[in-house]
């Protein structure tokens, strides 16, 4: 419960970053509402109201953010087999599959604890998070430009977060440098939204090379081009 506690504290003040942020790419109070409580991935959504803010068409916007959130699919697989929700929990266990409640849950040895630890972190950050985004969206016209508070480096810090621990070793040092670089050459030419989507394409090419066209059978890189890309 301290575990998910203060992961639903930390990652629940991001929210006063994406509201005002929202509010600033101009979508509306409700709709920066109904993000934060049914799309409820906040990489994500910053994605989704960056590339929109940039001026990217809606699909742009669509493609980045699902490619930022296919990572909590990935999260579902361990955690049925962890948390085993059954009937109308399994709608409410699919919803709150997040980051944390998947860290909280895999950092336990005891099954009662990785349960305990799956709930308390995926319903605290739910509740907290949308409580936040709603103060950030009430506050974002008062608070003017969101650079001039950090609120814009808030989402960078995010992604940094899920993307260092995952630099533990040379390859996947390289995937992401590789990443970086077509990310940065590519956007000065491509609309908003579409260099994630074309550095997302050269990740599946190096992990494909690896796992088949490489011929040596190892595993594809553990980190994304969509996440060094973000």
């Amino acid at each position: 419960m301290r575990i998910g506690l203060s992961l639903s504290v930390a990652t629940g003040l991001y929210g006063i970053s994406f509201g005002a942020l929202s509010v600033a790419a101009g979508l509306t109070f409700w709709q920066t509402v109904a993000l934060s409580a049914l799309m409820f991935t906040g990489g994500s959504q910053f994605a989704f109201i960056g590339v929109l803010s940039g001026g990217g068409a809606g699909a742009s916007a669509l493609g980045a953010a699902t490619l930022l959130g296919v990572r909590n699919a990935v999260y579902g697989m361990s955690m049925n087999a962890l948390v085993r929700p059954r009937g109308w929990k399994r709608v409410l266990a699919a919803h709150v599959t997040i980051d944390e409640s998947n860290a909280a849950a895999s950092s336990q040895a005891d099954p009662v604890e990785e349960r305990r630890g799956f709930w308390v972190a995926g319903l605290g950050v739910w509740v907290l998070w949308n409580l936040f985004t709603v103060l950030g969206a009430l506050l974002g016209n008062a608070l003017g430009d969101p650079a001039r508070w950090g609120l814009d480096g808030a989402a960078v810090a995010a992604f940094l977060g899920l993307l260092w621990p995952r630099l533990s070793a040379r390859e996947p040092v390289a995937v992401a440098a590789v990443c970086a670089l077509v990310t940065a050459l590519t956007i000065p030419v491509l609309p908003p939204g579409v260099p994630i989507l074309v550095a997302a394409v050269v990740a599946g090419a190096i992990g494909w090379a690896r796992r088949g066209g490489g011929g040596d059978g190892a595993p594809a890189p553990r980190v994304g081009c969509r996440e060094a890309g973000a």
